[in-house]
């Protein structure tokens, strides 16, 4: 690396353009009626007195898309907190994106998810805890959140949007993972997101409750495997792999600050959901700087982008711009600075001492939740 130094990102005037994302996270509120103890939002949540405003956040939108966006997924916390949601659902189409609400569904009815497709939303996640009612119950802390769910799906199915169900999977509900395809099918989904837990943020705090054994994690790949014979072209099975058991990270987002860029409640524009667990980033708000100027050079997208930055082994390796480093969450979580390798990475140093972490987890009863409360 010229010109700089471990810590320091490369400012070399011949620096590459930055390309233009493609995807806007929109994080319009923390607030949430569920409790789930994997929640991926920061430790410390945004109030509802800090949230942008509804013309903010449309103006959010016309910068994003003239910025070269073209989908927006409007998440939370819980987007459906939101009492703006339908306006700002209609400025978006009007803008020309395309619009996912990712959702809990347990506020959604008939009447409200044909609003939803009236104001030209284009499609929606809607997120399950389990197959099971009771352990469902249990992980969300929210009383009938299963057939709750299963009412919002069929409202959707109704209004004729396009759905995809997403489940987390972990220790406490991968067994079941057969009857979560099973039942994507029967709500008649086109694509399942199956996505493990990921270990920083709040989920961090429950990781020895929710870690999976390194045998519930096969028989499911297998099941997975099979399902995608089994229902190809009529399903689209997504499946992320946990990190805990890799061998190979996976790219944060698409690379640091290369595909998609994330705005929280308050304003503050960050390179993925977790960055704020990482100390020491500045990270700038749209109420202060535009959108695009961020996007180009703020603070906290340079310091991780590209390869400039990276330490060794990332810095001489043959994947260094196919996974770029892997997570900087996770590096921070684990090894106590963001420039290091992912531990994920078998040629991480803190690679062995992250599987034994699983192991040692995974092998113990688990511990009560630290359920999510707002506030809390």
């Amino acid at each position: 690396m010229s010109g700089g130094s471990d810590n320091v990102p490369d400012k070399a005037p011949d620096r590459p353009a930055v390309a233009p994302p493609l995807g806007l996270l929109a994080e319009l509120t923390h607030r949430c009626p569920l409790q789930c103890p994997y929640c991926y939002n920061p430790v410390s949540l945004s109030g509802r007195g800090t949230e942008l405003s509804t013309e903010s956040w449309q103006q959010l939108f016309a910068a994003a898309r003239a910025l070269g966006v073209l989908q927006l997924h409007l998440s939370g916390g819980e987007p459906m907190a939101r009492p703006d949601l339908l306006p700002l659902i209609t400025h978006a189409a009007g803008c020309g994106l395309y619009s996912n609400l990712i959702t809990s569904g347990v506020r959604l009815d008939r009447d409200g998810a044909q609003a939803l497709a009236d104001c030209g939303l284009d499609h929606v996640q809607l997120s399950f805890q389990d197959t099971d009612p009771v352990m469902a119950d249990h992980i969300s802390a929210y009383r009938d959140s299963f057939a709750r769910k299963c009412a919002a799906a069929e409202a959707v199915r109704a209004a004729e949007l396009p759905l995809t169900v997403n489940f987390v999977v972990h220790r406490q509900n991968l067994d079941r993972l057969p009857d979560m395809i099973a039942l994507a099918l029967s709500l008649q989904a086109g694509r399942i997101e199956i996505a493990h837990v990921q270990y920083y943020g709040w989920a961090l705090r429950n990781r020895a409750a929710l870690m999976p054994t390194r045998a519930q994690i096969d028989r499911a790949s297998e099941a997975v495997a099979a399902a995608r014979v089994a229902h190809a072209g009529r399903l689209v099975i997504d499946y992320v792999v946990p990190d805990y058991y890799a061998a190979r990270p996976k790219p944060c987002m698409g690379g640091w600050g290369r595909q998609f860029l994330v705005v929280a409640p308050d304003g503050d524009v960050l390179p993925c959901h977790a960055a704020k667990s990482i100390p020491g980033l500045v990270f700038e708000n749209v109420t202060q700087r535009p959108l695009a100027d961020i996007w180009r050079d703020g603070e906290a997208f340079e310091r991780f982008r590209g390869t400039r930055w990276m330490r060794e082994p990332c810095r001489s390796c043959a994947y260094r711009e196919t996974d770029f480093g892997g997570c900087r969450c996770q590096a921070m979580a684990l090894t106590g600075a963001a420039e290091n390798t992912d531990p994920a990475c078998a040629l991480s140093p803190a690679h062995a001492q992250m599987l034994a972490i699983a192991e040692r987890d995974a092998d113990a009863a688990p511990p009560p939740f630290a359920y999510r409360r707002f506030g809390g």
